[in-house]
């Protein structure tokens, strides 16, 4: 038995006992046709490479040849004579237009804070909204005849890293703007040292009416700081030279009422609105956002007059019109019944609670509506 079942392994050996060279040992398949013309046509442009090079060379000399002819065929031609004649005649030539020359922004001593420490009561679209309006506000400010010095405070948390990652760091070569991670009482007071210490001789554009020397040094002590919010009992009538204004940058839909004006009260900062209600009649109640303000008072800082800023920012097609009264150059007045939602006066406690306008960036009592470029709007 043991002999029996010893042969058929034996006999499973030898048929594996294969030589390992037998694979080796078999011919390679031959080319196809089309492989074959493939490697021809690649000697072939091997071997014309340099002839190529020196055709290059010389198609390159011939058409700077072609170039020197007729510039020289240009000075000898016929027209030249044409032009002469044309300059002899009594028709004068037209003056060539010249380039309007750029005109510099004047910096003004003035500042405007952007207060970002709400970073934890925003959702992510809020926030997103409210990177698009600081990114607005400085492009306002940069463009702008007259600008201001321009503070970003409490910047940090998911706000800065939005700027960090999604819009690549930008914010790191603006000009004209500082972004601090302290809150806006240290912002103020950098924004202080930094007015006083770059005095102006002059104050030009809305500030004309400081400007002797006894009113320039009047108004560097004198200048103030305000918190803007639709809360404060107080309306803003003018902007001073050496002041500071702080703008709440929170985009909340009206999650947080009275913040601001709470957040200025309870560090003993004074308040104001702005005075939309003096001048505007709003078909309805929008929040201004925090570019909005910035725009605002930029305009006003070009023009001295509210209307106008008030116009040049507020659109018509939104319901935004001036009060009987209260006009521009352009445009007349309409005449506005002053019981209307747009009255200067100030709204009774129940009202306020139903029409909900204590966002911060508002800081006025009639707030105006957003433009196509802003995302997100303080809706009450």
């Amino acid at each position: 038995m043991s002999s029996s079942l010893a042969e058929p392994r034996l006999e499973a050996k030898s048929t594996l006992d294969v030589p390992s060279n037998t694979m080796q040992e078999q011919p390679e398949p031959p080319l196809s046709k089309n492989k074959l013309k493939k490697l021809l046509r690649d000697q072939k442009w091997e071997e014309g490479r340099e002839k190529r090079k020196e055709l290059r060379k010389v198609k390159a000399k011939e058409r700077k040849e072609r170039k020197r002819a007729a510039r020289n065929d240009h000075q000898h031609s016929p027209s030249d004579s044409i032009h002469e004649k044309r300059k002899a005649s009594a028709e004068p030539e037209a003056p060539a237009t010249k380039r309007p020359k750029t005109v510099k922004p004047i910096q003004l001593p003035v500042s405007f804070i952007i207060d970002c420490n709400f970073d934890d009561l925003m959702r992510d679209n809020e926030r997103t909204s409210l990177a698009s309006q600081i990114t607005r506000s400085y492009s306002e400010n940069h463009k702008a005849p007259f600008q201001s010095h321009l503070f970003v405070s409490s910047f940090g948390g998911l706000l800065k890293h939005r700027f960090d990652t999604v819009l690549a760091g930008t914010h790191h070569s603006w000009k004209g703007v500082k972004f601090l991670e302290n809150g806006f009482e240290v912002a103020a007071r950098e924004a202080t040292n930094l007015m006083k210490t770059n005095r102006t001789e002059k104050f030009p554009g809305a500030f004309q009416k400081f400007g002797d020397e006894q009113g320039i040094e009047a108004t560097t002590t004198s200048g103030e700081v305000v918190y803007l919010t639709s809360d404060s009992p107080e309306t803003l009538t003018e902007l001073k030279p050496y002041s500071t204004y702080i703008i709440g940058g929170i985009v909340d839909k009206n999650r947080h009422k009275g913040i601001c004006y709470k957040r200025a009260m309870d560090r003993g900062f004074n308040t104001a609105k702005l005075p939309i209600g003096d001048y505007m009649k709003m078909a309805s109640r929008f929040v201004l956002t925090t570019n909005h303000v910035v725009e605002i008072m930029l305009n006003w800082l070009d023009m001295g007059d509210w209307a106008k800023a008030f116009v040049e920012v507020i659109p018509q097609r939104k319901g935004g019109v001036l009060k009987e009264g209260m006009t521009t150059p352009n445009e007349p007045s309409e005449a506005i019944t002053h019981d209307q939602a747009g009255n200067a006066a100030e709204p009774s406690p129940e009202e306020r609670a139903e029409l909900a306008k204590d966002v911060c960036p508002s800081g006025v009592d009639d707030l105006a509506t957003k433009t196509p470029q802003h995302t997100e709007e303080h809706e009450q």
